[in-house]
């Protein structure tokens, strides 16, 4: 029953500058970072920076307690430095972290950071459904994670999964890679797992199974946009075997997300097509299988490709979709130019090769597919 209270007073906290230059300025050394980019951070409330071989376990309490002091306010304002986390791993390795009760974090709770063979289990992560940027757990350009039996509610994304924006992705070009999620229960965030948007280094081979998704804006929410750059591509993401309850929107896909303060330019929102180059990311392989959606209110799954850059493959096999008896509109993705809406099939847009098996979308208004340039399309419903 022991807790960890975190101090609230921000000029108590070191700081981590973002980059650190050589001698000879010819090198650099990051160290801070905000939202994908080398930014000055407040340090973690718990910090490892490479840090090898070390368990860090228990069943008491760290409570950031973000809400006693001025954390949450002005949240996109850089006071000082940018919020903290609870955990910080930068460049660490073979590191697990079990059984703790993680609260009240000032920003992301735990942010595993260019960092290897790591093991999070029977974690309980608790934030208030309305804190800002309060992410559960983001490994950003990680390889090797496991996350098993953790619990989440909060008031962001439950698990975003990254790989930093384009300075970050061209300058280190470290994907977040093989990264297995299963036996988790994820409620009230915005998504349950959740790639990007900050991925321009990619993202591959990532496996969830056996979760539980209960209350989420999304299920699987893949968030990507024009401007992140060539490497960043996400290949190899598979959902098995989850079962979620009263999830608004359970699968989407968008790669008009309105992020960062360019995010609502024509260059980022236009579903015209633009010329492929050096910023235009990719999206390659994603299968859901055996996936169950009960008392879903907005969309069944939202899927939008670029015109320029169409999503490679998408398989949907054994999925069933139901709908709530009183739902409450709202956008299925945060993309420009959509209107709320309730009880929407499919909408899949720009995508290679759509395959449908064994999919069942039961109480729907309209049509359970809508479909705009698709250039393959096997087993419909």
């Amino acid at each position: 029953d022991s807790v960890l209270l975190a101090e609230t007073d921000r000029s108590r906290y070191p700081i981590f500058p973002g980059l650190i230059e050589s001698y000879d300025e010819t090198k650099e050394y990051n160290l801070g970072t905000w939202e994908g980019n080398p930014l000055p951070m407040f340090t973690g409330i718990i910090t490892g920076i490479h840090v090898e071989n070390v368990l860090l376990y228990g069943e008491g309490t760290i409570d950031g307690r973000a809400g006693e002091g001025d954390w949450w306010e002005n949240p996109k304002v850089m006071r000082g430095a940018f919020r903290p986390r609870l955990l910080f791993l930068n460049r660490c390795s073979n590191i697990t972290v079990q059984g703790i009760h993680w609260k009240n974090s000032p920003a992301w709770t735990i942010h595993p950071y260019f960092s290897n063979d790591l093991t999070f289990l029977d974690l309980d992560i608790n934030n208030p459904t309305d804190s800002p940027n309060t992410d559960g757990l983001n490994p950003e350009s990680c390889k090797k994670v496991r996350i098993a039996g953790a619990k989440f509610s909060l008031g962001d994304d439950c698990i975003a999964i990254k790989s930093g924006k384009i300075y970050m992705g061209r300058k280190y070009k470290v994907p977040c890679e093989d990264i297995i999620i299963r036996q988790c229960y994820m409620e009230k965030g915005h998504g349950a797992v959740t790639i990007g948007s900050e991925m321009a280094a990619g993202v591959y081979q990532v496996l969830v199974e056996d979760c539980i998704f209960q209350s989420t804006d999304r299920g699987l929410r893949i968030k990507t946009r024009r401007g992140r750059g060539k490497d960043a591509v996400i290949d190899g993401i598979v959902f098995d075997h989850i079962r979620m309850k009263e999830v608004k929107t359970p699968l989407v896909v968008n790669c008009f997300y309105f992020c960062d303060p360019d995010g609502k330019t024509r260059y980022v929102q236009s579903k015209e097509a633009y010329p492929v180059d050096d910023r235009t990311p990719s999206i390659k392989k994603l299968t859901f299988n055996d996936i169950s959606c009960e008392d879903c209110h907005v969309a069944a799954a939202y899927f939008y490709g670029l015109p320029e850059q169409k999503i490679e493959e998408v398989i949907m096999d054994h999925v069933t979709v139901t709908y709530a008896k009183e739902p409450k509109p709202e956008v299925p993705a945060m993309t420009c130019g959509i209107k709320p809406c309730i009880k929407q099939g499919i909408f899949a847009a720009n995508i290679k090769k759509l395959f449908l098996r064994n999919v069942s979308i039961r109480g729907q208004i309209g049509e359970a597919l809508i479909l705009q340039e698709i250039d393959q399309v096997s087993n419909l419903i």
